[in-house]
């Protein structure tokens, strides 16, 4: 009866149009109600003790590089240098995708600002080199995903305040799999556009790929201070973040010279309308996370789950097909919100690895941006390349399918994400 009161309640606010940060504090309500324990005052205590979070200082600081990263000319020089790389193989603007989102990922940790800036930038290329404008705008949205999964991740900021997980060991933890996320989109895509008839283009020399290399040498300095800083302990995940800012806007003012200074406060105030939503969406789901702990609904789940708990591959391969029910109804902050506080003590009772679990809930709820009907980077690659919702989604199928067998690809073998993990973690 806990479960369905909760669960009720947050999909009856949904439905009705409530914003999700206000269905959260609406289900928390309820729920108190139901436990006769109902205080405005405990909810308007929980409410701001959600936002009270150091960590949580990460996320308006990764905002704020990314927007500068964009307006700066780092984007745009990171592209430039894989066009010069790859550009010349066949299918090379699709690689050349791939590679600058990967390489932008590393920058950001946006999903959707990296998606705003490669569909910008690299779906008119695309389009005029003759690839499908669907197929295209559908491997932008799928490279666009690996954002949450490679550090800096705001995605795992919020997972590892949720679910009191190391943040610094979930950065260095999706390295690996975020790059094999690209390894997967380029063998798809090397597969997709042996059918089709589209010219490389030419060449570079080796002079051009030095010239493109050495334009974009500071943008591609930022990812090796972000995770050589976190590997060796020099500055703690939050720490790193306004390393990044600072770092992103030092170069685009002063060595790219592409920021004015009256470019700042429109930048700042874009950083923080966008921190403002995610922030008190991380405050209301903190109440709900309260009530769910006090009215003791992970217990009734784990005891749900029993016959599993005995067997972690199969318990892991149950909880990514919930999280892909969810992701394509909800989008990815609240999903880490409303989900962590029930699935980890599932987690700690089969043994999983917390670190482990972290970077496969990460990797499907940024999956889940790309799966309709609400696809948040989807709508924005639709957006941005002035295409239909329907024409995204039609290119974006087998680009998802394939980072979706790569998850349960580490699912069945752990090792793709431990290995790794620890050889960084040191």
């Amino acid at each position: 009866m806990t479960i369905f009161i909760f669960v009720g309640a947050l999909l009856a606010a949904m439905a009705i149009g409530v914003p999700i940060s206000y269905a959260l504090l609406a289900s928390g309500a309820a729920l108190m109600w139901h436990l006769d324990m109902f205080d405005a005052q405990i909810l308007a205590q929980n409410l701001l003790e959600g936002a009270n979070s150091f960590p949580l200082l990460a996320v308006p600081f990764f905002m704020l590089a990314g927007e500068i990263m964009n307006a700066g000319g780092l984007s745009r020089r990171i592209v430039q240098f894989a066009m010069t790389m790859v550009g010349h193989v066949r299918g090379g603007l699709g690689y050349v995708s791939i590679a600058a989102a990967i390489m932008m990922a590393a920058l950001s940790g946006s999903a959707v600002a990296d998606a705003a800036a490669l569909a910008a930038l690299l779906l008119p290329m695309m389009v005029a080199a003759g690839h499908d404008k669907a197929r295209s705008a559908g491997l932008l949205s799928a490279a666009s995903i690996i954002a949450p999964v490679i550090p800096p991740s705001i995605g795992f900021v919020i997972f590892g305040v949720a679910a009191n997980v190391s943040i610094s060991k979930l950065f260095l933890a999706g390295i690996v799999p975020g790059v094999l996320l690209g390894v997967a989109l380029c063998v798809t895509w090397w597969i997709l556009s042996r059918r089709e008839n589209v010219q490389p283009q030419p060449r570079r020399s080796r002079a051009e790929i030095f010239l493109a290399f050495k334009d974009a040498l500071f943008a591609l300095g930022l990812p090796v201070i972000v995770i050589v800083g976190l590997k060796f302990g020099v500055f703690t995940p939050t720490e790193a973040a306004v390393v990044a800012a600072v770092y992103a806007l030092v170069v685009s003012v002063c060595v790219y010279g592409e920021l004015k200074l009256n470019q700042l406060f429109g930048l700042f105030l874009a950083a923080s309308k966008t921190t403002a939503v995610v922030m008190f969406l991380v405050a209301g789901a903190m109440v709900s996370a309260w009530l769910i702990t006090v009215a003791q609904l992970p217990d009734q789940v784990v005891s749900l789950l029993q016959p599993l708990l005995d067997n972690p591959r199969v318990l892991m391969a149950a909880i990514m097909l919930l999280v892909m029910v969810v992701g394509t109804a909800l989008d990815m902050t609240p999903t880490i919100l409303i989900l962590t506080p029930v699935l980890m003590p599932i987690v700690k009772a089969a043994g999983i690895d917390p670190v482990y679990f972290g970077v496969l809930f990460i990797m499907n709820n940024a999956i889940g941006l790309i799966t309709p009907p609400v696809g948040v980077v989807l709508n924005t690659v639709a957006g941005v390349g002035k295409i239909s919702m329907d024409q995204v989604t039609k290119g974006v199928w087998p680009f998802m399918v394939a980072q979706f067998i790569l998850m349960f690809l580490m699912v069945l073998f752990p090792a793709l994400v431990i290995v790794p993990a620890r050889w960084f973690a040191g």
